[in-house]
């Protein structure tokens, strides 16, 4: 289920840059589609991860040196900043198909970086966990 969770949050990752290209080029259809595809994913990913730890627990970092204050670096700037994806991305997407765009707007400049931040490092977090 690790695996299942990076390759979510890695889809998430490269579904929010692409409708960022998207919006960018002026491609709303093609940019509402990845969004809606990417909290999907994110939802996806979420009940899993949740599945998971509440099967699992917690699993301890075993890395030595120099990686482990990385690992928790990362970890408690992930784990901080993910609490605020779920209402960021559904006030973002709410605003967005009540067409309120320049509100949708205003939050999707914070929630974007946060939650392609949040996306990303959830990978580096399973790859440093599982697989280093």
């Amino acid at each position: 289920m690790p695996a299942l969770n990076a390759l979510l949050n890695g889809t998430g990752f490269v579904l929010l840059l692409s409708g960022f290209f998207f919006i960018k080029r002026g491609k709303i259809a093609a940019h509402k589609s990845c969004m809606i595809a990417a909290f999907t994913v994110s939802v996806m990913f979420l009940i899993s991860y949740l599945i998971y730890h509440y099967q699992v627990g917690s699993v301890r970092f075993t890395g030595e040196g120099w990686i482990r204050p990385l690992y928790f670096a990362i970890l408690i700037s992930h784990t901080l900043l993910a609490m605020a994806v779920p209402p960021l991305a559904a006030i973002t997407l709410f605003r967005a198909l009540k067409e309120r765009f320049a509100r949708h707007k205003q939050i999707a400049r914070w929630t974007l970086p946060v939650w392609m931040y949040v996306s990303i490092t959830g990978v580096v977090i399973y790859w440093m966990l599982y697989q280093l």
